[in-house]
């Protein structure tokens, strides 16, 4: 009798600090769950508004060199600076460079490779930049993130005192059917409280997934602790080793270099070439992948070449580790670790994890003055 107490009396413990913290941080947790859940599908939606812009008009015999295409784009934008290069192996496909300008916000600028010549100048990806820093940090850099954190963690530990709650307290033919089965027939209270119970219970592996890569994305001092955790570098010491610009000599194009790489990794589809502070660098450095999205991509090779010899300076393997393991964990936040079904996955995931505290709150309003 006082062992069933105890365990009574415990559940009773858990139902109220699964209650409460939600109650409170309700509205926020559902906040971050949408805005995650809307950028899922970003790159697609992107893809969809440029589709005309996507592939070149004619594939010539030779591309124009890296230097001239960049160049063509500051000629065309003198205020903005790129921020990558985005190209493919395909050489239907035109170029992507991401740039940000101070009254329009961040852009995607195609380019046909062959000519150098600008094809759009497009801001449908500035939408979605918006949505993904206010699901990250509230767009308030540095505090904002703590309390995305701090929130997550919250959801972290609901998501488990919810399982636990769930359990069947027997495992009987009544008790599976309560705990396994929607009751479509029922009143919409008992409705509300199946979509928050048994649907929270079957969507609870990706929901966890993506609450526990989204807690090592926003907590730096977490994603830091995870690279390293598996033998991954998070220390950019190595990169005071590698060339600076060199005027006296002519950089190498880069685009054949690119196309070594892909027939050399046939599995990548698209090099992400980063040109911050390019002027200044005496390397390239790209990553080759299968795809590269607003916030993620998918497969995770770095690349880092000497400007003028286009020599490979090989990076320490910690760092391609480093590399390894963060795309690991962004992928499975982002939904791109299984194509499109991984998005779908992902995406209801996000539908779900948004529920969650709607359909709690109903149950605790339904509940307020009287038990079940």
């Amino acid at each position: 009798m006082g062992k069933q107490k105890s365990k009574s009396s415990l559940r009773k413990i858990i139902g109220w600090l699964h209650l409460w913290p939600s109650l409170i941080s309700g509205i926020f947790i559902v906040f971050i769950a949408l805005t995650g859940t809307i950028i899922v599908y970003a790159d697609e939606i992107i893809n969809l508004a440029n589709q005309d812009e996507l592939f070149v008009g004619e594939v010539k015999d030779q591309k124009v060199s890296f230097e001239e295409l960049i160049a063509s784009f500051k000629k065309a934008f003198p205020k903005r600076n790129p921020n990558y290069v985005v190209s493919y192996k395909d050489p239907n496909r035109s170029i992507k460079i991401n740039t940000f300008d101070r009254e329009k916000g961040l852009r995607l600028v195609y380019m046909d490779p062959y000519t150098g010549k600008v094809i759009k100048d497009d801001g449908t990806i500035h939408f979605f930049y918006v949505v993904a820093h206010l699901h990250a940090m509230f767009l308030w850099h540095g505090p904002g993130e703590w309390i995305v954190a701090i929130f997550t963690i919250v959801f972290l530990i609901e998501l488990l005192l919810g399982l636990y709650l769930w359990w069947p307290k027997k495992w009987n033919k009544s008790g599976r059917r309560a705990s396994f089965n929607i009751r479509w027939k029922s009143k919409g209270k008992w409705i509300n409280y199946d979509l928050h119970n048994v649907v929270g219970f079957y969507t609870f592996g990706i929901t966890l997934v993506l609450t526990i890569t989204g807690l090592i994305i926003a907590f730096k001092p977490l994603s830091q602790f995870t690279i390293n955790s598996f033998g991954g570098s998070t220390n950019h010491a190595w990169e005071e080793s590698l060339p600076t610009s060199d005027s006296t000599q002519s950089p190498t194009n880069l685009f054949p270099i690119l196309d070594h790489y892909f027939e050399e990794q046939p599995w990548a589809t698209v090099a992400q070439v980063s040109t911050y502070k390019l002027e200044e660098k005496g390397f390239y450095n790209f990553t080759l992948s299968k795809m590269v999205g607003l916030k993620s991509r998918d497969g995770q090779y770095p690349v880092f070449i000497d400007k003028y010899s286009g020599l490979n300076l090989n990076p320490p393997n910690d760092v391609e580790l480093h590399e390894a393991i963060e795309n690991t964990y962004w992928s499975l936040h982002m939904g791109t670790w299984m194509g499109p079904l991984g998005k779908l996955i992902t995406f209801i995931g996000g539908i779900i994890a948004t529920s969650l505290p709607i359909t709690g709150f109903f149950i605790w309003w339904n509940n307020r003055k009287r038990k079940y």
